[in-house]
């Protein structure tokens, strides 16, 4: 759970920075930064997308993961989350579900965040969920200063799941088998471009509700071999 303490703790303390920051920041440096992150996100989620060798069956589970997600509703169910913890702590920030959705879904989503729990789970190796942290702290400071506290308690989600992933990860192994993980770095970064969309203010999709199309990913390889 080392990982995931510092994990936890990068994204409380980026979104801090974030957020003491976003007074002093004229609203046209938080507009680039959030441009210039949207790109970032962009060009990672492409990257990995593009990394697999079998881009129908993963076009696949995006759209299966898709369908799930919308029969779900997980976005709103998430969403729900932030409101309930909007409403709890009195935040008047218009931002503050918007910020917690985004930053949840970005912090979760990804190769990196189940390999590097598995590792820290099985092995004790902390250093892929170090560099996840380093991440996502900086990205936190951008995100905060333009979305405000609910950023912060995207840190709650990455406690929660990066913990139970951990905790699990004795019999969670097989997703280190290559075909998997190339499965989810692939699905995974279709997910991202979507976020990276988000924040550059293209037409909204609910990216949350993409979120089975990493457990498809995962179930695909497995049936394949």
């Amino acid at each position: 759970m080392t990982g995931t303490f510092v994990n936890t703790g990068a994204v409380l303390l980026g979104s801090a920075i974030g957020i003491s920051m976003g007074s002093y920041i004229p609203e046209r440096i938080k507009t680039i930064l959030m441009q210039a992150l949207g790109l970032a996100v962009i060009v990672v989620g492409l990257k990995m997308a593009i990394s697999g060798t079998q881009q129908i069956a993963y076009i696949s589970c995006l759209l299966l993961g898709a369908l799930t997600g919308e029969i779900l509703r997980i976005e709103q169910g998430v969403e729900a989350v932030g409101h309930w913890f909007k409403k709890r702590f009195n935040s008047n920030s218009a931002t503050f579900v918007e910020g917690f959705v985004t930053s949840s879904v970005l912090y979760l989503t990804g190769a990196m965040m189940i390999v590097g729990c598995i590792q820290d789970g099985t092995v004790g190796d902390h250093s892929t969920l170090f560099i996840k942290s380093l991440l996502d702290g900086v990205a936190s400071i951008a995100l905060a200063s333009s979305l405000g506290i609910g950023v912060a308690f995207s840190a709650l989600s990455v406690f929660i799941v990066q913990g139970f992933v951990t905790l699990l990860s004795a019999q969670l192994v097989f997703l280190q088998e290559p075909a998997v993980l190339e499965a989810v770095t692939a699905t995974g970064g279709l997910i991202i471009l979507g976020i990276g969309f988000n924040l550059l203010g293209f037409q909204r999709i609910r990216v949350g509700n993409f979120i089975p199309a990493i457990l498809y990913a995962i179930i695909y390889p497995l049936l394949m071999h």
